[in-house]
């Protein structure tokens, strides 16, 4: 990430998988900017080695404030925060607010059972002809990392003609 010029954008903390990713992007010369609320701030520690930290009043105003200075998206394994966080994104492409790729790195197959559930929906018809796209998935980093900073998949609306 680091090597190809891209700057990380992520929540801010210093543990877990993406503290990894902070130290390793910040170690190799590149940027990383947090975004924190601050109720995070009082209950997680956050990283002191960032090349910037932002502090919002709600996690609200933090998606949206990651989303405005995002030019892709990579969710690395996780949680609900990362499930919230990434689907959040996805539905603002579908309805065409943003206009940035979603990835999902789906190391050793973490997202599989995920990915099943997005396709028996796609299936089933609960999602519009091109929808599903949105959705990117990636086996490894490297390939994540290519996805997220190409172009996202075309907008397709949602409602109304196409």
């Amino acid at each position: 990430m680091a090597a190809g010029g891209h700057r990380l954008v992520y929540g801010g903390g210093h543990v877990g998988l993406m503290g990894v990713v902070a130290d390793a992007v910040l170690a190799g010369g590149g940027e990383a900017t947090g975004v924190m609320t601050e109720q995070l701030m009082l209950e997680e520690v956050a990283h002191p080695g960032l090349t910037t930290l932002e502090v919002t009043a709600s996690m609200h105003e933090r998606k949206a404030r990651m989303a405005a200075l995002s030019d892709g998206v990579i969710a690395l394994p996780g949680g609900f925060g990362t499930y919230e966080e990434v689907f959040e994104i996805l539905t603002w492409n579908q309805l065409g607010l943003v206009a940035k790729p979603v990835v999902f790195c789906d190391i050793q197959g973490f997202y599989a059972p995920l990915f099943g559930m997005i396709d028996h929906a796609d299936a089933a018809g609960f999602l519009h002809d091109g929808h599903r796209e949105i959705a990117q998935r990636a086996a490894t980093p490297a390939e994540a990392l290519r996805l997220a900073t190409s172009p996202p998949p075309p907008y397709v609306r949602k409602w109304g003609p196409r």
